[in-house]
Parts: C-alpha cells; sequence; structure tokens
C-alpha cells in the first residue's frame, strides 16, 4: 500500500484546489494522510479527488469533519499507524511519546506534523515521519515545500521525504530524506 503523508496546509484562502505538485506527488496513492492544520474542509475534499483521506485535527482547524479525528491508529499490511497533529519537541524518548498520545500502546510507525518542517527518524523500532509543510515550509511565506510517501508491504516499510520544487523567486528550504531497513534514514542535502 503506497500512502502520501502531508500536514500543515494552511490552505490559502485564494486557493481554489490543491497545487498540482501535490497532485503529482500523490499520483498512484492509496490513501493519503493528513496531519492536522488543514484550515478550510475543502482541502480533505481535494484529497479524496486522489485517493481516500483520512486526518487527524490540528490546533487551526475549527471545524468537524467525519474523515477528522484527534487521534489516528490504524493497521496497515499487519504495521500498527498511529498518527496525531503536534508533539513538540519531537526528540523526546519515544517511550514518553506513546505514552502521551497514544496511551502507551505500541507503534512501528508515527506521523505526526504542526512544526513545519520535515523529520524523519527511526528509533526504538518506530519509524518516526513529519512531512513538513507542502504550503508553508518551515514557517516560511507561502510556497513550495515537502510531502511523504510511505510504502508499506507485508514485513517491509520504506519512506521518502520529497521537495515539491521550487516557488519562482522563493526558495525551498526543504530537505528530502528516505528510509529502508537496510539504509536507515538517509538525508539527502
Amino acid at each position: 500500500m503506497r500512502i502520501g503523508l502531508l500536514t500543515d496546509t494552511h490552505q490559502p484562502s485564494e486557493q481554489k484546489t490543491l497545487w498540482p505538485e501535490i497532485y503529482t506527488a500523490f499520483a498512484g496513492v492509496d490513501l493519503i494522510l493528513h496531519g492536522g492544520d488543514i484550515v478550510h474542509p475543502m482541502v480533505l475534499d481535494w484529497c479524496e479527488e486522489i485517493a481516500p483521506t483520512r486526518a487527524c485535527r490540528g490546533n487551526n482547524d475549527s471545524f468537524n469533519d467525519p474523515r477528522m479525528d484527534e487521534v489516528l491508529l490504524m493497521d496497515v499490511e499487519g504495521f500498527r499507524l498511529g498518527m496525531v497533529h503536534a508533539i513538540e519537541p519531537e526528540d523526546r524518548p519515544m517511550e514518553h511519546l506513546l505514552r502521551q498520545y497514544f496511551k502507551g500502546e505500541h507503534l512501528d510507525i508515527f506521523v505526526s506534523g504542526d512544526t513545519h518542517v520535515e523529520r524523519m527518524d527511526y528509533r526504538d523500532g518506530v519509524l518516526q515521519v513529519n512531512s513538513g509543510s507542502p504550503t508553508l515550509p518551515h514557517l516560511w511565506s507561502t510556497r513550495l515545500g515537502t510531502v511523504a510517501l510511505l510504502d508499506v508491504t507485508p514485513g517491509r516499510v520504506e519512506a521518502r521525504i520529497v521537495k515539491l520544487g521550487e516557488t519562482p523567486g522563493r526558495r525551498n528550504p526543504g530537505i528530502e530524506y528516505t528510509y529502508t531497513p537496510e539504509t536507515g534514514v538517509v538525508r539527502h542535502d
């Protein structure tokens, strides 16, 4: 199963659709997970044009939608995935994060957002992914940022964070990462 991850879209009110680069990055995904700060429910509708979509409520999400949960837990191809919007600081011990946000439940994949800064880490047997923001990366002005892709098959998880390109006159500050069980997390500067 291929899963597209995005968070912190903070979709500008003048936007009438997702940016084309997001559609391109998520071509062929089976599921989209939005880590919160959606801001406008239409973003979930746009994601649904690509694939079924689930989301977590962010601190800027003042609407209700049946696709949105406070905390999301799901099983994917034999792996336990959990998603929550904000976990700052992200580098606290994994045991603490799991206890605080998931009542101590075991996870294989931990997805979050809120910081607008992409992060990928593998520690204590858990792959931790924050896809950053596709539209407001690193809390800079509106511009192209990053999304992530998870490829999950029985017994195997691979992940990557990808830059969506460059906005003319506005550099994309994002950093690309990959993860495979053989290489671990690799940062691509």
